[in-house]
């Protein structure tokens, strides 16, 4: 995020420098043409409109035709059936929303939050470290992940990430938080302070 803030912020300076020669030019043009001849001058760059027509329509690149390759895609009936589960299992929910949407919403229940957004080094970090972050065991590697946010975006990427440090087992709930509420799926309360697990 801080990345991509501080990219928009050079291409705007550029485009105000750019603005600023172009208001500036008529002088400098006048005094250039008597001091070196008009064999030095260049053009000034213009700015010209964005081009709307290569965006309009374009697949974004969460759309559901661009999944994560190998992510299995759940439903609300299997997440539901999946929290009334027997524990035994080995499929863990992850709730990637930051804390604070958790104590405005609550969670599914029995899910642990790795919020992705401000913690994206989460699946690339030690166990140790890991622990000490969350305060609880990172879960292990031959363990089903599906993830879910609040309308499915954050969760695709976690996705990736999770396979990425090598996770193999991961699974997308697209509808996330969103879709639970709108079907009336049971929620869990967070409280402030208490770690989730």
């Amino acid at each position: 995020m801080a990345t991509r803030q501080a990219c928009q912020r050079l291409a705007l300076r550029r485009i105000t420098s750019q603005m600023t020669a172009a208001a500036a030019a008529p002088v400098t043009v006048a005094a250039a043409r008597t001091a070196m001849g008009s064999a030095m001058l260049r053009p000034v760059p213009t700015l010209r409109p964005r081009d709307q027509s290569r965006s309009i329509g374009a697949m974004r690149w969460y759309s559901a035709e661009n999944q994560v390759p190998n992510s299995r895609i759940w439903g609300f009936d299997e997440i539901k059936t999946l929290v009334e589960k027997d524990p035994k299992e080995k499929v863990i929910l992850v709730d990637v929303r930051e804390p604070y949407e958790l104590l405005d919403t609550g969670k599914i229940p029995g899910a642990i939050n790795i919020p992705i957004t401000s913690a994206v080094q989460s699946f690339h970090i030690s166990d140790e470290d890991f622990e000490d972050l969350y305060g609880y065991a990172r879960p292990p590697k031959d363990a089903s992940l599906v993830f879910y946010c609040k309308a499915g975006v954050r969760a695709k990427a976690a996705a990736g990430l999770a396979q990425h440090a090598g996770w193999d087992s991961v699974g997308e709930y697209p509808g996330s938080w969103l879709d639970w509420d709108k079907n009336k799926g049971p929620v869990e309360v967070v409280k402030q302070g208490k770690k989730d697990n």
